[in-house]
């Protein structure tokens, strides 16, 4: 696609001011990393050899069966039990003494039986955001060893994974909740601003009375209605995230519906949606621009800041929010509020600055040099 010299200088801008730059490059490299969550930190391995078969758990559920095992239930991989069936091909002396009979296969004989041996590649984490691990933590939570880098929660769960889920669940909330408040915001306030008059009066009352309603005794009430979901708390959000950019695109509008440019359209017979949309809006779009951030940020915040008072995701959610919750209820866990403070704070300044740079490069009186 073929840039204007507009869209060319914008982009210029932008690559200019090196700290948007090298924040957009870090923030989305942890944001991709985190879509592929799965094939770094699962409790599932990536591939398995068993019996000259390769197997490919993350991507399908295998029973305890179908390795050696007596039960229809999903293979624990972590089991030491599990471990020695897939390395032996099933023998069955793994379920007395799984741990001498996995050293003895090394060398590909057991008791005299020679066996084709099994194994298998983990992920870099071999936990999930929900895994209980019971086998390495005594007491939990737990402080960083080598079997968890940052340490596990108050459920023997391990933290890294936690995040490395949580940080995708903000993302991808903060993204489905501003796309349509921008839409709405946008769309409402373009329509206040162009035509003005009674339809703005009534409008803008009507504005008055919807922010004025508080968001979060909204939230406890209906959480108290119904069983709190990523989709029911999207919504609300955006029921109440649009009212913060109608009255900036309102303003814009009103100054630019009386331009010569806007009056000479109207006089050709131009559409009212097409003035507002390809002519008034690009002038629009610097005032909008400078509202993102706000959105985006306000969106992680107020998830984080629900899930810490237990009004948001389910807790089968990963959920940073959670994650300050008990380094608040753990005191003494220092690795917990670390984890949980150091996330949130660069998962911020990160959007801050790609945004911040983004702003300057659609002003035109910034100029970088």
């Amino acid at each position: 696609m073929k840039l204007s010299n507009l869209q060319r200088r914008r982009l210029a801008n932008f690559r200019k001011n090196r700290r948007a730059l090298w924040s957009l490059r870090i923030f989305m490299t942890l944001f991709v990393l985190s879509l592929f969550a799965e094939f770094i930190a699962n409790d599932r391995p990536l591939l398995v050899s068993y019996r000259g078969e390769w197997h490919m758990p993350i991507f399908k559920t295998y029973t305890d069966k179908q390795f050696g095992g007596d039960f229809l239930t999903e293979a624990q991989y972590l089991d030491p039990d599990m471990k020695c069936l897939i390395r032996t091909g099933g023998l069955e002396a793994c379920f007395d003494h799984p741990e001498s009979v996995y050293a003895d296969a090394a060398d590909g004989i057991v008791d005299g039986i020679e066996i084709e041996k099994g194994w298998v590649i983990w992920p870099l984490l071999p936990y999930k955001f929900n895994t209980v691990d019971t086998l390495n933590v005594a007491t939990a939570p737990s402080p960083p060893d080598r079997h968890h880098w940052l340490g596990t929660d108050d459920q023997a769960r391990d933290v890294i994974a936690r995040i490395i889920y949580g940080f995708r669940i903000s993302i991808l909330f903060a993204i489905v909740v501003t796309v349509p408040s921008v839409l709405l915001g946008i769309t409402a306030g373009a329509a206040q601003g162009y035509f003005g008059g009674t339809f703005d009066l009534i409008f803008q009352r009507f504005t008055e009375i919807w922010g004025s309603i508080p968001m979060l005794y909204v939230i406890i009430l209906l959480s108290a209605l119904f069983t709190m979901n990523f989709w029911i708390l999207t919504g609300l959000l955006v029921l109440f995230g649009w009212n913060s950019l109608d009255g900036v695109v309102r303003a814009e509008f009103l100054r630019a519906r009386n331009f010569e440019y806007v009056l000479a359209a109207r006089a050709l017979g131009v559409r009212d949606r097409t003035i507002m949309f390809r002519h008034v809006l690009p002038n629009a779009m610097v005032a909008t621009i400078t509202m993102l951030p706000f959105l985006i940020t306000g969106s992680i915040g107020t998830l984080t800041g629900l899930d810490f008072l237990g009004f948001g995701l389910p807790s089968s959610f990963p959920s940073l929010g959670e994650l300050a919750l008990q380094a608040k209820a753990h005191i003494t866990s220092l690795w917990l509020g670390f984890s949980a403070f150091v996330t949130i704070a660069t998962m911020l300044s990160l959007l801050v600055f790609i945004f911040e740079g983004v702003r300057d490069a659609f002003d035109p009186r910034k100029i970088f040099r």
